[in-house]
Parts: C-alpha cells; structure tokens; sequence
C-alpha cells in the first residue's frame, strides 16, 4: 500500500483537516434546517440517527456511542419521547434495561433528515468510481480510534440489518 507523501519533511494535513470541517458543515447544514423547524439541534440528530438505525437500542449503548453525560442525554431523550418521536420500551431479558425504538413520526423525520445526506452522496458516487468511494470510506475508518473501528463497524452492519427491515418489523 503506497503511503501519503511527505510534505517539506513533516506531514501537513491542514487541508485534509479543513476539508474535513467544510465537508461536515455542508453534510450536517440541510438536517440542521430541519431540526431547527422542530425546534430541535444536531444532539437531538444523532439520537435520532442511531435509534433509527439500531432499533432496541439501550441507553447504555447509546451513551456508550454518543459519549456524552447521561444528564445531557436524559434531557434530548425526554424531549423526543414527550413529542413522539421515540418509544422507550422494558427489555424482555432484562427488566432494568430500556431499548429505544422511533415512532412512525420519528422514522418520518430521521428519514427526512437523512434524506439530503444520502442525496449527496449519491451525486459524490455519480462523480468518482467505485474504487475512490471505498478508499474515502477506508479513509474516514481510519481516523476513528483503532479500540472503536470494531464497534463501528459492528453498528454499521446493525444498521444495515435494521433498514432492512420492513417498517412495521422496526418497532
């Protein structure tokens, strides 16, 4: 595998990591104008997101993902069960655990905010090859931390399972 070149002795990656910042502003711009109409924000997107794609999930999974305080999630996820948008159900094995499924009105959102991402990359994917598409993807696992790239790619084939699924088989 060829390595990336060296740049004046050092590596400089201050334009990768700027093309990392503009590439997430213009991926995450058109939810965030969806969550603002619900008077939502990006914390309320992400639970969205891994609820959506990982259906049963519990709450200590979902802090354990999201790696923020059970305090600030407590908050998010009570404004998205009070307005409807995720069920907390009792674990059929475990009584103490609460797994997470979206409503219908959250699969409308989640699916409507999820929609102009996939829009973007489906025009990335008309522009580049196969090939370039997977390096990026390899690109983007590397740069989690080498003790989280198994779990990822553990939810990632979850969530691939889970849009499987036909609507009614979510919750």
């Amino acid at each position: 595998m060829k390595k990336v070149k060296e740049q004046s002795g050092s590596h400089d990656f201050k334009d990768a990591i700027e093309l990392m910042f503009f590439s997430y502003r213009d991926f995450i711009s058109d939810p965030d104008a969806i969550l603002q109409k619900h008077g939502f924000g990006r914390a309320h997107h992400r639970v969205l997101h891994f609820v959506g794609c990982n259906p049963g999930l519990s709450i200590a999974n979902l802090l354990n993902i999201l790696r923020v305080t059970k305090q600030s999630l407590a908050r998010v996820l009570r404004e998205l069960i009070d307005e409807g948008y995720i069920n907390q159900k009792i674990g059929v094995h475990d009584r103490r655990k609460r797994l997470l499924f979206l409503t219908a009105k959250g699969h409308k959102l989640h699916d409507n905010l999820i929609a102009p991402q996939i829009g973007r990359f489906e025009q990335v994917a008309a522009e580049v090859d196969t090939a370039t598409f997977n390096s990026w993807k390899q690109v983007m696992r590397m740069v989690i931390n080498p003790a989280d790239r198994e779990n990822v790619d553990h939810l990632i084939a979850t969530s691939r399972k889970a849009k499987s699924l036909a609507p009614e088989q979510k919750e």
